[in-house]
């Protein structure tokens, strides 16, 4: 195992030893200071996987989320060690299972929207400022990060070898569609659905899950188009949590940010507890400029799992491009502080929401509470360096500017790349006197924030956008 970190696999099965499919698995480390969960989704044959897991005691279980499970059992992982643990659940245990076998969420009767091609990617929809934009492209990539326990397999393979591989598994999943389902286009779409309501749960999931991995294969050789009808599909077939997740994340990679928000909501509502559906649901507003939808998501799911760092992380990232900031992400940020005293980042994000509370001003309330959760940030990660900005720019408010540059310098030290930094430290070094430094940190400014926008410019012309139209009655 790379990096000498192990895996954890296993299975989750009845007591008569039939697979559990679709149950939720949770994976959560019981030593170290930092909360962290995984969190994976049984397959057809009730297997699960965590891959890329360090050396440690943790406990995997499955429970409708990360904060509360009902079948656990404890782990002691060794670096590059595969642990095997089963999980074996009785029959009354069935709700853990993401199955619509005995309640089939009311998702669709049928798609509202078609994707109907592809185009270059534009700067057009969403917010209007470019850094937001960037923001939020950033937040859709991060999101899709929150897929059931698997690596996100976003990047377009580049290995020959590994494409040769991808193409011949895709070939004999295409070859066993077609033995179930006939050449596509053979009958209507309402023929489709007419036949996959004839099918048992069991055998509409094995075929869900064809199209699921179908999807991932399609991924890697860079043909999102066919992924994301291959998503639908899936969905369309077994509309459980993690098919409906993957087709909103694959909507809001390609700008469909529209229809990416349509699935989110029926998806959020279809599996109330599911933090992460809430999470893109989140996510997806912030993308359309929707600010206040977006923290409103964001909120309900830190409330729904106190315990699950992500809310409050994806709150964080949300907050940061944000003037000011609602009074219910202080709050919530302020928790997830004192819930998690050793987290650099929840002592980090903590601080950023009292700046803002205060909107920089020069009286500013709770200041040593500001200035103390810097500094234990920065305790705790002497190389976060967005704790090392903040903290000189909470100084340079107070006219502190020789504390203010040893700050600059730390975070331009640790992130060369920080535009902001070089810009703040010209600034600093210009109300004292040094002239030719804040010449020098002005021009490192100019030339990163160029930089930067090519790069991000030379990455979202390698998107492709969704071309998205409703589909005709």
């Amino acid at each position: 195992m790379k990096d000498g970190k192990g895996t954890v696999v296993g299975k989750v099965l009845y007591a008569g030893r039939k697979p559990a499919a679709g149950a939720i698995v949770f994976l959560q480390a019981t030593t170290g200071a930092a909360t962290e969960t995984w969190r994976a989704s049984a397959d057809t044959g009730g297997a699960f996987k965590f891959e890329g897991i360090r050396a440690g005691r943790y406990t995997v279980g499955t429970g409708q989320n990360g904060s509360s499970l009902t079948i656990h059992k404890s782990v002691e992982l060794a670096a590059g060690e595969v642990k095997k643990i089963d999980l074996v659940l009785d029959e009354a245990s069935a709700p853990l299972q993401e199955s619509f076998a005995t309640n089939t969420p009311a998702l669709f009767d049928e798609p509202q929207f078609t994707v109907a091609g592809v185009t270059s990617a534009t700067n057009a929809g969403g917010h209007g400022s470019d850094t937001v934009l960037r923001n939020s492209e950033a937040l859709v990539r991060d999101t899709a990060s929150l897929a059931a326990g698997e690596a996100p397999q976003k990047a377009v393979t580049k290995n020959p070898a590994e494409e040769g591989q991808l193409l011949q598994e895709g070939s004999e999943i295409q070859a066993e569609i077609l033995r179930q389902e006939g050449p596509p286009g053979a009958v209507s779409a309402s023929e489709v659905r007419t036949r996959d309501a004839k099918l048992d749960s069991e055998s509409r999931l094995k075929r869900a899950e064809l199209y699921r991995r179908l999807a991932q294969i399609d991924e890697r050789l860079g043909n999102p188009l066919e992924a994301v009808h291959e998503y639908q599909r899936a969905a369309e077939l077994a509309p459980t949590e993690p098919n409906l997740f993957d087709w909103g994340t694959e909507l809001l990679a390609h700008r469909a940010l529209k229809p990416g928000t349509t699935v989110f909501e029926k998806g959020s509502g279809a599996y109330p507890k599911s933090v992460r559906m809430l999470i893109g649901l989140g996510v997806a507003w912030y993308a359309r400029g929707a600010d206040e939808r977006a923290i409103d998501c964001l909120v309900r799911a830190a409330d729904l799992a106190p315990a699950d760092a992500a809310p409050y992380l994806f709150m964080g990232k949300v907050m940061g491009e944000e003037v000011t900031v609602a009074p219910a992400v202080v709050e919530r940020l302020a928790r997830f502080a004192k819930m998690s005293p050793e987290n650099a980042l929840a002592q980090y994000y903590y601080a950023v929401a009292l700046w803002k509370q205060a909107s920089g001003s020069a009286d500013i309330a709770g200041a040593a509470q500001l200035e103390s959760s810097l500094q234990r940030a920065i305790q705790i990660d002497p190389k976060l360096a967005a704790a090392h900005l903040q903290l000189g720019m909470l100084y340079g408010q107070r006219g502190d500017n020789a504390r203010a540059i040893v700050e600059y310098v730390k975070a331009v030290e640790i992130a060369p790349d920080l535009v902001e930094a070089h810009y703040r430290l010209g600034m600093a070094y210009k109300k004292t006197g040094d002239e030719a430094g804040a010449a020098k940190e002005f021009a490192l400014h100019d030339q990163l924030a160029k930089q930067d926008k090519e790069r991000v410019e030379r990455e979202r012309g390698e998107v492709q956008e969704f071309v998205v139209k409703l589909r005709d009655k």
